[in-house]
């Protein structure tokens, strides 16, 4: 009772301050009045939902501190303020205007460098500001992906470098394909994608693949006959409550993706909520079941996996289906991970099994089960094909230009520290300070170099 007041005043003094603007003062027109409050309602939502999005940072920097060592967490902290910080920038001088400048073609924008078009507002929808800081939290959250796969062996700079592209080319155009009118979504059935499982998880997921296997694996994750070696996280806690931040800042994700403040962001965040859920459980199970134990990382990342199958689908799927697509990426996760590893290519967060492996599924799944365009709702196999299509082009896309940029880079100012630094760790040769008190850290490093040895052993 008290919410449903307090939503009533809130609604009421929106409407009152907009009815009593000198514009609408002199109109008569009700309709008008009605037309100006939703707008001021649907700009404050988009608004809290890029600041929920933005919040995820703070997630994606904790789940991969906790995940990696200690002597590297300062290094980490800073890859993942800078990368949205140059991501900002970037998007904001050449991305929006490639994702949807209006003057390009169907596979890039052109037009409003700098955003400087914006136009005067005219009352009705979203405000370029807006939509801007709405836009950019996406793009920044597809760079900050990568960060985990290529964590404890890659040059700040390099990094840095790297997150310029990202956000300036190789996210923006894939961004224009769909959302911003490109081939993909003028078709005769259009592929869909409501919230980005393969426009940004799988972005980011597939320029972390190209990263890790470029860079290499780090000093002593593999023994010489193949083994996996663990190098442990030095913080469980940080990776579970940085999980649940990602939870929480993915309702501004999916739901924010409605970009309007209507009936049916309830709807995407329930089958959000259900996805996560049946994600971290299944994650949970399977880690059980196939090592013994209950692993507490894997449940995490079951939970983001499954955040990240629902999201190319929250608004199209029933319940029950949205049940099945986050329990089918917790189980999914599990074994890509193990994949990954079999094959050498060093991810030390997941980031590829769960951004660019169960994106590709969650995108997928809207083929299978979409209401009423699913192959098991009636609507035959065109959603599939194009969902399937949407994904490989994506896949190849950002495999060729991140691998150029990858390479382009280690054959230049370079992307991978010294052996000496990487046993060392990052914070101090990167940026001359330790995470944590200088004691501990050094206590853990002299036990990584008992366990794994020295550079001139490796």
């Amino acid at each position: 009772m008290k919410r449903k007041l307090l939503f009533g005043l809130f609604g009421s003094a929106v409407a009152l301050m907009v009815m009593a603007s000198p514009t609408l003062a002199q109109d008569e027109d009700p309709g008008a009045a009605i037309e100006a409050v939703q707008a001021t309602l649907d700009n404050v939502f988009v608004l809290i939902a890029a600041v929920l999005v933005i919040f995820m940072q703070v997630g994606f920097a904790l789940v991969e501190a906790g995940q990696t060592r200690s002597k590297n967490v300062a290094n980490i902290m800073m890859k993942n303020m800078m990368d949205f910080c140059a991501g900002v920038l970037a998007f904001f001088a050449v991305g929006y205007a490639i994702a949807y400048g209006g003057d390009g073609n169907a596979f890039f924008g052109l037009g409003n460098w700098f955003l400087m078009d914006t136009g005067a507002y005219e009352g009705t929808g979203l405000t370029p500001q807006v939509d801007f800081v709405f836009q950019v939290a996406f793009a920044a959250t597809a760079a900050t992906i990568v960060s985990g796969a290529m964590a404890e062996r890659t040059k700040f700079a390099s990094y840095f470098v790297y997150s310029i592209f990202i956000t300036a080319i190789i996210y923006p155009v894939v961004v224009h394909w769909f959302w911003g009118g490109g081939w993909l979504f003028d078709r005769e059935t259009p592929f869909i994608d409501f919230a980005g499982s393969t426009i940004v998880h799988g972005v980011g997921g597939w320029a972390a693949l190209m990263g890790a296997w470029i860079l290499g694996p780090r000093i002593g994750r593999y023994a010489a006959d193949g083994k996996v070696k663990d190098l442990a996280g030095h913080s469980i806690a940080f990776t579970v409550v940085g999980a649940m931040i990602l939870l929480v800042g993915w309702y501004g994700f999916n739901a924010g993706s409605e970009l309007a403040a209507d009936e049916f962001i309830g709807g995407i965040a329930l089958t959000t909520t259900l996805a996560a859920a049946a994600g971290a459980v299944a994650a949970m199970v399977t880690s059980w079941i196939t090592g013994g134990k209950a692993d507490v990382g894997m449940a995490a990342n079951g939970l983001l996996a499954g955040l990240v199958g629902i999201t190319a689908g929250c608004f199209i799927v029933e319940n029950g289906w949205a049940l099945l697509i986050g329990a089918v990426a917790g189980v999914l996760v599990v074994f890509s991970v193990k994949f990954f590893d079999k094959v050498k290519i060093d991810d030390p967060v997941g980031a590829i099994s769960v951004h660019g492996v169960c994106g590709a599924w969650g995108t997928i799944a809207v083929g299978l089960f979409g209401i009423d365009v699913g192959l098991f709702d009636g609507g035959g196999a065109d959603q599939l094909v194009i969902q399937v299509i949407g994904v490989i082009a994506v896949l190849v896309w950002t495999c060729l230009t991140a691998g150029l940029v990858f390479m382009g880079i280690k054959y230049t100012i370079g992307l991978r520290v010294s052996p000496e630094e990487e046993i060392e760790g990052l914070d101090i040769g990167e940026h001359g300070i330790y995470g944590y008190d200088e004691h501990i850290v050094v206590a853990a490093i002299e036990l990584d170099k008992a366990d794994h040895g020295t550079p001139a052993a490796v």
